[in-house]
This record gives structure tokens, C-alpha cells and sequence, in this order.
């Protein structure tokens, strides 16, 4: 859990009495992830190699449940887990650390949590997996198809592995300011249109088309969407453009906003009721673990939309919550919150090499947080299974 977290509400202003009591919900597999960080490089076979850090925490759909509980809001997941020590884990980590609602959520007896090890090196990483899908438990629909892995390498345009275990989805899911889904090719969740219509904005990324066709017309949720965010490799297949910047505006013609994101060149949107586009630089940082930055990205993005800040605000929030993640381990207990995001904003602009007018891009921020902050850097939880209290 995140330490000593200013209690900032970034909806406080437009909080009334008959909105709903969830911001957002999400449902989707969670994971074991246990990360090896400090790898000089990649495994080689019939060897043994030795990494200098090793993490675990919830992963999967948890990375971003916890990105969008450290952002003050308010979450709601439903996921199957294990019975076993690592479900239990998982459980407590998120429900009492984190502070999200699991009341959606069910342990199947006698299976086991699916589990990733992740090893991190120059920069990428490369996953094993292992899981079996759950049982639906009584009065919900198993969905169709398989539930991706999220977490390809969004720089390298690798596919993501798409036999990861698949929860039951919910006939009815909570009203909600938002919800946030990972579409498929060929594949539709109804909880999707359900919660479009009971009036959450539904923010969507995608994983690699394995069919290879590469059509949005088989994405057929893509209708119920608001805001769509794959990466820059993924919407030039969609769109068949050789531009990530055409690409965003060709999908803008689909959906409200379309936001394809960069890697290390940043972010470009593109919202399709005014025509207005707006780009961000990456921030550059020193990555230990790159795990879950774009479920953190769309926690930044998903955060700025809901409290009704410009686009390039948006933008700019999201990078910068990437950009922190990626600098602890793990992928949802790097997830910033706003205690970090306050010692950042106080650190940088104490440093004389800054820019003065990429500073600026950051201004907002000023009111948002509070003037005083912990020292840099903040030490965020231990992210190891085992320890007592």
C-alpha cells in the first residue's frame, strides 16, 4: 500500500448526493506476479542466472484496480480467486490495503491462482504464465472467448499470451461513473453495453490480434466506448496507417477520444467531437520494472477524463503515473499515489536543469496538491509474500 497518501479526492467538486457510490469498475483475471528486476540480460538456455531484486504482488487487472484506488478513486472489481495462499494474497492486499471493493468478487474452491513471472531487463520484459480458467459461479455468464494477459511490451508490439484464465463476468455490474474493459477480436462482453447504458463511460485498450486480421468492425464493444487507448503499433495495424498520430485521428471517426500511446515518445489523442489533438512527451526516468505502466497510464487518463480536466492535462497526468510506476517493482504496487505524486512535483522544480516551459506543462498540478510533501524518494510497500506483521 501506498505511504502516508494525501486524502485527495480528484472528483470532490463534482461529487452530488445521487451519483453513484462507484467511480469505476473493472473485471478481468488477477494474477500472482512475481518479478525479477536486475537481469544483465535475457535468459539463456541451460543456464542459471541470478537477478540482483525480486518483488511479488497482485497482478493482472489488480495493477490497475490499485493505479486507480492510489488516484482516490472510488474501485470496484469483480475477478475470481484462488483458494490457495497466493488468492488469499491477493484478496487481502487489495480489499485491506487498497481499499477496493471486492464485493463483486468470489474464491472458487479447489483452484489455483494463476501466476506470472516476469523478468525485466534493458528496459523489456519477457513473461511466463500459468492459469486455468474458473469456474462461473452460480447466476453469472462465463464469457466467450479467452481474457489476454495484459502487459505485452508496448514498444516492441509483441503479442500478448491469450491463454490466460477468464473470471465470470457480471450480468449486471454497479453503476458507475466509469468502467474499463479490454477488448478482443470476435469477442463481446454484454456486462459492456449493460454498463454504457446505465450511464458509465467505458474506457477500452486492446491486446495483440492474434487472428491477424486487424479489424475494428470485430471489436464490436468498440461501440460502446468513450475513450479507446491502444498503443502506437496496435492502432496503425487497425487503422492501416504507417502514423500514430493519422492512426489516432482515423480512430477519433469511432469513438469520443482515441489516445494512442508512444513509449518513450509519450502520448497522442485525438477527441473526436471537437477535432482537438493534443501530445505529450515521456518523462524520461530510470526504469527498474516496467510491469503494469500502461494499466497505470490508463488509471492517469481514466482519472483526468472523470474529473473533467483538459485534454492535454489528461495526457500529461497519465505519463507522469506511468513514468513513476516504473521505477519500483511490480506492477500494482508501483502504482503512484498521491503522495508521490507530491514529492515528485516539489522535487523537480527544485532542480535547476529543468526546462522551465516543460515544467509548465505540469502547472495544474499546483492545484491539485498539497504545498508541503515527504522528501524524495518515498519508499513504497515491500513487495515480497511472507512477512509477518
Amino acid at each position: 500500500m501506498s505511504t502516508d497518501t494525501p486524502g485527495i479526492d480528484p472528483l470532490q467538486a463534482l461529487r452530488a448526493p445521487r451519483d453513484p457510490a462507484c467511480d469505476v469498475f473493472l473485471t478481468g483475471p488477477v494474477f500472482l506476479d512475481i518479478i525479477f528486476t536486475g537481469l544483465d540480460s535475457a535468459p539463456v538456455r541451460g543456464t542459471e542466472s541470478w537477478a540482483r531484486g525480486m518483488g511479488s504482488s497482485p497482478g493482472g487487472v489488480a495493477n490497475m484496480a490499485t493505479a486507480l484506488a492510489r488516484l482516490g478513486l472510488r474501485t470496484s472489481l469483480a475477478a475470481a480467486f484462488g483458494d490457495d495462499h497466493y488468492g488469499e494474497y491477493c484478496w487481502d492486499a487489495l480489499e485491506q490495503g487498497e481499499g477496493i471493493d471486492l464485493s463483486m468478487s468470489h474464491t472458487v474452491p479447489g483452484w489455483h491462482s494463476p501466476v506470472t513471472v516476469s523478468m525485466a531487463y534493458e528496459g523489456e520484459r519477457t513473461m511466463v504464465s500459468h492459469g486455468h480458467e474458473a469456474p462461473a459461479p452460480a447466476g453469472t455468464a462465463a464469457p466467450t472467448g479467452t481474457v489476454a494477459r495484459t502487459g505485452a511490451p508496448a514498444s516492441t508490439g509483441a503479442a500478448a499470451p491469450t491463454a490466460a484464465p477468464a473470471p465470470a463476468f457480471p450480468r449486471c455490474p454497479p453503476r458507475a461513473r466509469a468502467a474499463i474493459a479490454s477488448l478482443a477480436p470476435g469477442r463481446s462482453e454484454p456486462w459492456v453495453a449493460t454498463a454504457a447504458r446505465n450511464g458509465a463511460l467505458i474506457f477500452a485498450d486492446v491486446g495483440w490480434d492474434e487472428t491477424g486480421r486487424w479489424d475494428l468492425d470485430a471489436l464490436p464493444d468498440l461501440a460502446h466506448c468513450e475513450a479507446f487507448l491502444p498503443n502506437a503499433e496496435e492502432a496503425m495495424r487497425y487503422t492501416r496507417t504507417d502514423c500514430p498520430r493519422a492512426a489516432a485521428h482515423a480512430l477519433a471517426e469511432r469513438v469520443p477520444l482515441a489516445v494512442v500511446t508512444l513509449g518513450a515518445e509519450g502520448a497522442y489523442a485525438v477527441d473526436g467531437r471537437t477535432g482537438a489533438a493534443a501530445a505529450v512527451p515521456a518523462i524520461e526516468v530510470e526504469a527498474l520494472d516496467p510491469t503494469g505502466a500502461g494499466d497505470v497510464f490508463v488509471a492517469g487518463f481514466v482519472t483526468g477524463t472523470l474529473a473533467d480536466w483538459p485534454l492535454a492535462d489528461r495526457l500529461a497526468f497519465a505519463g507522469l503515473t506511468a513514468a513513476l510506476s516504473v521505477q519500483e517493482f511490480g506492477g500494482s504496487l508501483s502504482a503512484p499515489g498521491w503522495a508521490e505524486i507530491t514529492a515528485w512535483w516539489q522535487l523537480i522544480r527544485t532542480c535547476v536543469s529543468q526546462d522551465p516551459a516543460a515544467l509548465e506543462r505540469y502547472a495544474f498540478l499546483d492545484d491539485l496538491l498539497p504545498t508541503t510533501a515527504r522528501a524524495w524518494p518515498l519508499r513504497r510497500a515491500v513487495p515480497t509474500i511472507g512477512f509477518r506483521q
